[in-house]
């Protein structure tokens, strides 16, 4: 069983990854750094750290399919998460390999970001992982970045969760789907 979980940056992937290591003790790997570990590896590894999420996504797609495909095959778990897991590689998998995928895909609505871009967002920005600096971007940008991340998805035809109103409980509808696909792949 492989959980994928992907979202705009400062959405909770980080956060959820822990969250489901405690829960199943099943290890988590985040996409983050695989890139910086190439990145600094091998300056000419085709992409810089400011690059887009699609450029670096591409790019790092046939490594972590490669991880993918191979934790299914060893029937090992994993959790991968990050920004670079991006809707339209889900269809690269057979059904061998994405019947043992949990593809998690989720973002805010507008109402969600202007209602708690300062109070929910940016102060737990560095819930998991520290990041330098106060956040840069702006609510209208980061709204931006919502919208269009669901249209990916959509358009890729992945599930997409949108959380609107409250985090805490809205949440708990990823959740509860995670575990009723983890009890679909290993019922015990």
């Amino acid at each position: 069983m492989v959980i994928l979980i992907s979202a705009v940056s400062s959405t909770g992937k980080t956060l959820m990854a822990q969250k489901l290591l405690e829960k199943y003790h099943i290890s988590y790997l985040s996409v983050d750094h695989i890139k910086m570990g190439l990145y600094r590896g091998d300056k000419n590894c085709g992409f810089t750290p400011l690059d887009s999420t699609e450029v670096i996504g591409d790019k790092l797609w046939p490594i972590l399919k490669g991880i993918i495909m191979t934790n299914i095959e060893n029937e090992q778990h994993i959790i991968i998460e990050g920004c670079y897991i991006l809707p339209h590689n889900m269809k690269d998998f057979s059904i061998n390999y994405s019947e043992k995928i949990i593809p998690v895909f989720f973002g805010f609505s507008a109402n969600y970001i202007q209602e708690n871009f300062k109070t929910g967002i940016v102060k737990y920005r560095n819930a998991i992982e520290f990041r330098n600096g106060p956040e840069e971007r702006t609510i209208k940008e980061v709204i931006k970045e919502h919208k269009e991340f669901k249209a990916q998805c959509l358009q890729a035809g992945v599930r997409y969760f949108e959380i609107d109103r409250d985090y805490d409980k809205e949440i708990l509808h990823v959740y509860n789907y995670i575990e009723a696909e983890k009890q679909r792949i290993n019922p015990i």
